[in-house]
């Protein structure tokens, strides 16, 4: 079962590049990526998307995840609901594929103008060390992730480490 990791990023290339570095592992065999979406926040506000999809993997559950997703970035839920009718409904669509209102949270208040977010379906890490080798010193602030908590830290440390 693939595994769910938000890191938002204070600059907007910075996810970009970070889907770059996890894509080079991809290819070799280092980590394997379900999907990868980038969410980029420009300066005026406008949101752009990035995807990259395994066609082999795609299904339709997890097409309804990435819809629900791109909505809750677009659309900033949590805080741009005026009725709590709607953001019930929102909180309900998106507690169904997994994503809690802390996130959203969390998610609202990191995603400004000028920042990005990676969002990345990760299947498994032939090596986990390579992958948080990789990512040292990159930045950025986990939001979200499925992983196991000792390995969450792990991948905040290497984010935070200085290269």
């Amino acid at each position: 079962m693939s595994k769910l990791v938000v890191i938002a990023y204070d600059t907007p290339n910075k996810a970009g590049d970070v889907r770059s570095r996890l894509r080079k592992l991809q290819n070799e065999q280092v980590i394997d990526l379900e999907e990868v979406l980038v969410a980029v926040k420009d300066e005026e506000g406008e949101v752009s998307l990035l995807h990259t999809y395994k066609p082999v993997a795609t299904g339709a559950g997890k097409g309804g995840f990435w819809n629900t997703l791109v909505g809750l970035v677009l659309m900033n839920p949590v805080l741009g609901m005026s009725t709590a009718r709607g953001s019930n409904a929102v909180s309900n669509a998106l507690t169904e594929v997994g994503i809690d209102e802390d996130f959203m949270r969390d998610l609202t208040a990191t995603f400004r103008n000028g920042s990005s977010v990676l969002f990345a379906l990760i299947r498994g890490a032939a090596s986990p060390e390579k992958v948080l080798a990789e990512l040292r010193g990159t930045g950025g602030r986990v939001l979200e992730t499925e992983l196991a908590h000792e390995m969450e830290e792990k991948l905040q440390a290497a984010l935070d480490a200085a290269v």
